[in-house]
């Protein structure tokens, strides 16, 4: 799941809220996974969004 938030953050522009929304988590938990503190070594994912 780190994957597809990095993916919809970096490549389709969301802001780390609205990616919150869709994914089901908090924003404070996007925000860990985008600067690295969880899931460091994990690579957006590529292609589209499964769900």
């Amino acid at each position: 799941m780190a994957a597809h938030i990095k993916f919809l953050v970096q490549s389709q522009g969301l802001y780390q809220h609205q990616v919150a929304a869709l994914v089901g988590v908090n924003q404070g938990r996007v925000s860990e996974i985008m600067r690295g503190y969880r899931y460091p070594d994990v690579q957006a994912a590529q292609g589209s969004f499964p769900f």
